[in-house]
Parts: structure tokens; sequence; C-alpha cells
């Protein structure tokens, strides 16, 4: 067998980078938001936060919060015609 070259992170460079104008510290509110279950959130990167990231494939996807999962949260989402529940944390998440 091949040996699996790259990790999760391969292939992301356009897409988990920020405009020039958009660097610098991430707000604390945005850091400890927080959702309730039930409540429709898109998956945004913020790639300076590298903690309780989603795998690159569901970016920009539309979710539904499950539950409180230690910091983190629960998230459903439809990929590929199937129901995924992904762990991210809430930096990386945007009420919609």
């Amino acid at each position: 067998m091949v040996t699996r070259i790259g990790g999760t992170r391969r292939k992301t460079r356009g897409i988990f980078t920020k405009p020039k104008q958009l660097r610098g510290k991430v707000s604390l509110r945005r850091y400890l938001q927080e959702f309730k279950p039930g409540d429709k959130v898109a998956l945004k990167a913020e790639p300076s936060i590298q903690k309780g990231i989603y795998f690159r494939r569901f970016h920009g996807k539309i979710g539904v919060v499950k539950r409180k999962n230690g910091s983190c949260y629960d998230v459903e989402i439809k990929d590929l015609g199937k129901t995924k529940t992904v762990i991210v944390h809430p930096v990386h998440l945007k009420a919609v």
C-alpha cells in the first residue's frame, strides 16, 4: 500500500485564509458565544484558531446545534445526502 500524503488541512490555503483587512485579534464575544439546541448555524472557519476546527469539506455548510459538548458544540449537517455530526468550537460558528 502507498502512504497517505497530507493531513486534514491539506489543500486549504485558499479556504482557511483571512483577507488582509480582517487579520488580527479575535474578539472575545465571538470566542465565547453561546448557542441553544435547535439554533441554525453556519460553519465559517476562523483560521487563526485551530482548536475545534472542522474538516474542510464542511466549510460554508448550514447546520443545527444538537447539544453542547464541553466547550464545543455538536452540529448536525447534511453532507452527500447523509446526516453527519460535527464537533465544532463556537469561534467557527456563525448564527443564521
